[in-house]
């Protein structure tokens, strides 16, 4: 019997063995897991994510359903990743920053954790300083540094990351600024048409 996964023949798999027909328990089917990836022993990846090349995933990261994860990104333990988040190429983790790394001390218990909630997107070259929440269907910009934590549908950017503006749950721009005039706003990517309302200053689709 098959693996219920694909990884590339350059990948490693920690924890594939002989007694499980070489097949990580902790990988959902459909799975893709392209070259020189590396996941190690405890990674709990979901069905149907897409690891592209070079992407590590340490042994206590978590992978829901459905995530796309670009080239060269290093999932760290304490990284929380749920159903149908983007990583872009080169999106930077970090898992440690209270106290400070330091090489010649061991601060395995001090990891953070980062969890970045359903839907969300995360552009290509940005950073994710470690102990933050980025929240639901929200987008960070490519070459963000993410320094707090990201409302729900907020779109930020910059150095240190702002909030510049809202998203839809499709990844359309949300017009959403102060409250409109009909208590509505619809996302203007063309074929979305999905409705917004400003609720206690976050976005709330309206069915």
């Amino acid at each position: 019997m098959g693996k219920p996964y694909f990884a590339h023949p350059t990948a490693v798999i920690d924890g594939e063995t002989a007694d499980n027909g070489f097949c990580d328990p902790n990988i959902g089917e459909g799975t893709r897991i392209w070259h020189f990836c590396h996941v190690t022993a405890g990674a709990r990846i979901g069905p149907r994510c897409n690891l592209g090349q070079n992407v590590y995933v340490g042994g206590a990261a978590v992978l829901g359903e459905g995530c796309k994860v670009q080239n060269n990104v290093s999932l760290y333990d304490g990284v929380e990743l749920e159903d149908f988040v983007f990583c872009g190429p080169s999106t930077v983790f970090t898992n440690l920053s209270k106290p400070l790394p330091r090489a010649a001390i061991r601060r395995h218990e001090s990891y953070q954790r980062t969890r970045v909630r359903r839907n969300a997107s995360i552009g290509a070259g940005a950073v994710i300083v470690c102990g933050h929440e980025l929240g639901e269907a929200c987008f960070v910009a490519a070459g963000a540094v993410v320094t707090r934590d990201v409302p729900a549908h907020a779109l930020v950017a910059g150095n240190p990351a702002k909030q510049v503006g809202w998203v839809c749950e499709c990844g359309g721009r949300l017009p959403l600024v102060l409250p409109p005039a009909s208590g509505l706003e619809t996302c203007i990517e063309p074929g979305c048409g999905r409705r917004y309302r400003l609720l206690d200053g976050r976005p709330e689709e309206v069915p």
